[in-house]
């Protein structure tokens, strides 16, 4: 699968979780203001089809390319990661496997927590920035409008996402699993993104603790948001020591590049058990070396949701069959536009051809009924085009082979 463009190819590269550990994913990470520079830089270069999805399981670009190396010095240039540690941890997926990709990642398949739709919105997101950016092309738009088609179906139409599982869930669910009296403890959660919310309302609605306190670094945002909720309280984020020297359980979701949780905030002797949930690290690496501390990353949460994955695991053939579908239908939307115009050029030749010949026997034939030779020919030239259409979307018709010879035989331009 091709653009119209013979010297570009369709590319997906990147890491994962699956290859690279949550410091390797950390290094590659780009901020949203860098992936705006990049998409700028991208179209500077003449790449009209290109979105950049960042999140805390991977960093990917997706688009046209006359070589991959084009899109991995741009993922390069605007992370911390480099070229050779690229090589180590990363795919690269071309053609119809960077669409088959784009798909099993729209629909949770690809996800560290399989059926985890939060991808969903991620995905969303980055290509809004895109289009915003004029960096989206038509082969872009259609690709994901009808991965996105897809991804609503296979959630409506099978169990792969049922159960409740995610980072912000997963979290909840170590307290639960782990710590038998974990509705007496007092819970800091730091940071109040999507995940931190989602943590929040997980806490309130699994548990029965009334000691969670919020912290976020915009105090105004914190206050509204606990506002909504009775056993979650709000403080300063000048509180943080403090607050952190009377927690038991620290969440941390601050989203930062650099870690906001640093040794000077956690006093020496102090008891706590952290939840990383960022990515890159929010936690300073230096604090988990300390005996007292338990550090829980978003690598360790995924691990505990085996009993909801096995219910989503026996969805997967469902899912792949919706996938094949709406892939089937990108296939075929493709293959029209790429004969279209080797359509329309033979139906102009024909039509001249037409022209010509009636044009002719009008001179050579005394009351010629030339609308009668017109209705004719013209239901000849429709049969004909017609004819053509199903040779070319035939799957064993080779169809750049199929329109050379159409150009040749009616010298088409």
């Amino acid at each position: 699968m091709k653009e119209n463009s013979t010297s570009k190819k369709f590319y997906n590269v990147g890491l994962s979780y699956k290859k690279a550990d949550v410091h390797t994913r950390g290094k590659f990470s780009i901020s949203k203001d860098n992936q705006v520079l990049l998409l700028q830089d991208a179209k500077s270069q003449g790449i009209d089809g290109i979105f950049v999805l960042s999140t805390c399981n991977r960093t990917e670009i997706t688009g046209f390319a006359e070589h991959p190396f084009q899109l991995i010095k741009l993922l390069c240039q605007y992370s911390h990661g480099t070229v050779d540690e690229f090589v180590k941890f990363s795919n690269v997926n071309k053609d119809k496997d960077a669409i088959h990709h784009i798909f099993n990642l729209a629909t949770g398949l690809s996800s560290q927590i399989l059926g985890d739709y939060e991808i969903v919105g991620q995905l969303k997101q980055s290509f809004k920035m895109a289009k915003e950016q004029k960096v989206v092309n038509a082969y872009l738009e259609r690709l994901i409008n009808l991965v996105l088609q897809a991804s609503k179906r296979v959630k409506n139409k099978t169990k792969l996402s049922s159960g409740t599982t995610s980072v912000s869930y997963a979290a909840v669910q170590y307290l639960l699993e782990n710590l038998s009296n974990h509705d007496s403890k007092n819970i800091l959660v730091y940071g109040l993104g999507k995940m931190g919310k989602h943590t929040c309302k997980n806490l309130a609605e699994y548990t029965k603790n009334k000691n969670v306190c919020l912290i976020n670094r915009t105090d105004s945002k914190a206050a509204l948001f606990a506002d909504d909720y009775a056993d979650i309280r709000f403080t300063e984020y000048s509180n943080l020591a403090d607050e952190i020297d009377i927690a038991d359980i620290l969440i941390v979701s601050t989203g930062a590049q650099e870690p906001t949780v640093i040794t000077k905030h956690v006093k020496n002797g102090k008891e706590l058990l952290i939840l990383d949930l960022s990515m890159p690290n929010n936690v300073a690496c230096e604090l988990k070396n300390r005996e007292e501390i338990t550090l829980v990353d978003v690598d360790d949460l995924s691990k505990i949701t085996d009993k909801t994955l096995a219910i989503r695991e026996g969805e997967i053939p469902k899912a792949t069959l919706i996938i094949d579908i709406y892939m089937d239908e990108f296939t075929e939307w493709l293959n029209h536009r790429r004969f279209t115009p080797a359509i329309t050029a033979l139906k102009n030749s024909l039509e001249e051809i037409q022209s010509n010949e009636i044009d002719f026997h009008k001179k050579k034939i005394k009351d010629f009924d030339v609308e009668q030779a017109e209705i004719i020919t013209s239901r000849f030239i429709q049969k004909i085009t017609t004819q053509f259409v199903k040779h070319l979307k035939d799957e064993n018709t080779s169809q750049v082979q199929s329109i050379e010879v159409m150009q040749k035989v009616f010298t088409l331009k």
